[in-house]
């Protein structure tokens, strides 16, 4: 999971409130997407740029998580370093696209894991927030 990283707690937050307030949402964008926009956050780059950094590929972030391979040159590599750099890890990725941490599920479910929608923009702050708190609870 997650480090428990002040820049990431903080970055998670700010990406779910800078979605709640209306902030252009597409899943199947790799700029605009839940990891997209948290790169956003974290890198300040545009959902174009990052988009542009991936040479405009339609792939999808869990996608590149699974072959994520470090040392390549691969332009992706820094985005995952950015993401590294916060402690946000490779899994960590495809969890945020497809908002499957048991972890934070079991918490939303008071103990029984709650579905989410990984394309709705509601249950991808909520995840962002409920992440966020997890961490902060944690052991630095």
């Amino acid at each position: 999971m997650a480090q428990n990283n002040p820049q990431l707690i903080g970055a998670l937050r700010q990406t779910a409130d800078r979605l709640d307030n209306g902030a252009a949402y597409e899943w199947g964008h790799m700029g605009r997407c839940n990891c997209g926009h948290l790169l956003q956050t974290i890198t300040h780059m545009s959902g174009y740029q990052i988009v542009k950094t991936l040479d405009f590929q339609l792939d999808e972030w869990s996608e590149y998580a699974n072959d994520y391979c470090p040392g390549t040159g691969q332009k992706v590599e820094d985005l995952f370093t950015a993401l590294q750099d916060v402690g946000f890890l490779r899994e960590d990725v495809i969890h945020l696209e497809n908002l499957s941490d048991r972890r934070v599920l079991a918490r939303l479910g008071n103990g029984k894991p709650r579905h989410l929608r990984r394309n709705n923009v509601a249950d991808v702050t909520l995840y962002m927030r409920t992440l966020a708190d997890l961490l902060e609870e944690e052991p630095a």
